[in-house]
């Protein structure tokens, strides 16, 4: 009987499962979207039971779909969107509040109102900043906000967890709170020194020890779903074996597992991490040290840059302005004009992330004339999705004093052309695209994997992995450094927008 490798990969605006089978082939998938609320300007908020169902549903229907029973199921690996977090209570399972999205700027004041003191002590040891984006002060937010929260905490009735904890929380019947490195280390409570939660910045933000899961690797058998979680009448119990944020996930799945090998992920966000080994390197440029992955006893470190939004400025374009019905169109709409006109989109809509880290910045458009047409707008605003991540490229190339020799991607937004040769032209790097994109839930699948024996080690992984295209720069380095002009005086005017305006 052929046995499958199952992934949950649990997104900022959908859930979906992915069934993989020895070669890393896809034979099965399903997606259900969920809802995003926003409550007020700024705070972006996701209902987690909702989350859960639709995680579940995805689970029971891409198993059905590809005609797969539970007893084909090797094991289970979770990959999720990182920083967003969930509380609930402990006799219940059920939240206390809805989750608080990475996206969310409720706490930008009280990120802004810390001393130079804990500013210095979060950086150091954490690897991270003091902002909005990360979980600690969102954690603390519900304890300080939510009615009966802190008593909760109090009565060693309240559980933390970002989503891949309450996944595996729902996934078990309630049995299992664990979390692992990568996830852990984007609260801003763990100590990237100790590979530990730290009990000064948890004094910090009056988050009490007891509400914390225990972290475990990214790779090794948690525990077992719960009995009849497919269907009432078959009760395999299904290992779970893989929990990984999906940044880190997306940077195994490209096999960037050596020192030096970097990839960006474009979906709601755009994320470049490029492996630094063992070696914690701290950005004086703007980006974060992040745990990549904690495999068999080693915890291995990554530079990251995080683009706020990406993807989402295409469905802006789609949902808001109406200017496209379809994301595949942008393509087309963008090789339409090749004029002299630079009309450069920024789409801070919640703030700049690195290099920038400026949570009042809101998004503008420069360089509008009477000429301008939906085409132009539409070629910006792609565009902008690749100037961000030079943005970040180019931060990292500083921080460790050379050029990248190339770049993997995936996501959505690595399938159209248009934007991958832009990337390619603006950082004279090469660009290389596997022909599996899904490269996000392939890490997280073969962690899971490995975590059984079902595939033996990464060398035997690495006959898996494709190429689908390689590009090169099209256009020189004087060309490349005079857009990149442009863009950056256009990024510097959107600077404090909404804190200047009050």
């Amino acid at each position: 009987m052929e046995k499958y490798v199952v992934t949950l990969d649990e997104g900022t605006t959908s859930a979906r499962t992915l069934i993989t089978n020895r070669k890393g082939e896809i034979i099965g998938i399903d997606q259900a979207e969920f809802t995003q609320f926003f409550p007020q300007e700024g705070w972006v908020e996701h209902d987690a039971i909702e989350i859960w169902n639709a995680q579940h549903k995805t689970l029971v229907q891409a198993l059905n779909k590809a005609k797969i029973k539970g007893d084909q199921v090797e094991v289970i690996g979770i990959t999720n969107q990182r920083e967003t977090v969930v509380l609930w209570n402990k006799t219940t399972g059920l939240p206390i509040y809805n989750a608080i999205v990475w996206q969310d700027q409720r706490t930008a004041k009280y990120c802004e109102d810390m001393n130079q003191e804990q500013v210095d002590m979060i950086r150091e040891k954490t690897g991270l900043i003091s902002n909005p984006y990360f979980s600690g002060t969102k954690v603390k937010w519900i304890l300080d906000n939510v009615p009966g929260a802190r008593q909760l905490a109090n009565e060693n009735n309240l559980m933390f967890g970002t989503i891949n904890t309450w996944l595996i929380y729902r996934l078990s019947g309630g049995e299992v709170f664990v979390t692992d490195h990568t996830n852990a280390q984007r609260t801003l409570m763990y100590n990237i020194h100790t590979n530990d939660w730290d009990d000064e910045l948890l004094a910090l933000f009056n988050i009490p020890r007891n509400i914390l899961p225990e972290i475990k690797s990214c790779s090794e058998i948690y525990g077992l779903t719960y009995p009849g979680i497919l269907s009432k009448s078959d009760k395999t119990q299904i290992k779970v074996g893989s929990s990984i944020g999906d940044q880190q996930s997306a940077l195994f799945g490209q096999l960037c597992v050596d020192e030096g090998q970097s990839k960006i992920t474009y979906g709601t966000g755009c994320f470049i991490l490029m492996n630094t080994g063992e070696q914690r390197v701290v950005s004086s440029h703007g980006l974060l040290t992040t745990v990549a992955l904690a495999y068999q006893g080693k915890i291995t470190y990554a530079l990251e840059g995080s683009v706020m939004i990406a993807g989402a400025a295409i469905q802006w374009l789609r949902d808001n302005l109406r200017l496209i019905y379809n994301a595949i169109e942008t393509e087309w709409y963008a090789g339409q004009v090749d004029d002299d006109r630079r009309v450069y989109v920024v789409p801070s809509f919640t703030g700049l992330g690195s290099p920038y880290w400026d949570s009042y910045s809101r998004g503008a458009i420069f360089g509008l004339d009477r000429g301008t047409k939906r085409e132009h707008i539409v070629r910006a605003t792609l565009e902008a999705i690749a100037y961000q991540a030079y943005d970040v490229i180019s931060a990292m190339q500083k921080d460790i004093k050379k050029d990248l020799a190339s770049l993997k991607v995936d996501g959505g937004a690595s399938r159209n052309k248009f934007i991958m040769q832009f990337q390619s032209d603006i950082t004279q790097t090469k660009v290389i695209k596997p022909k599996n994109v899904e490269t996000t839930a392939m890490g997280a699948a073969y962690l899971a994997g490995l975590a059984t024996g079902y595939w033996k080690d990464v060398e035997e992984i690495k006959k898996n992995y494709q190429i689908d295209f390689e590009l090169q720069p099209s256009i020189n380095k004087n060309k490349a450094n005079s857009l990149i002009k442009g863009w950056q005086e256009a990024v510097k005017r959107t600077f404090s927008w909404t804190k200047d305006i009050q």
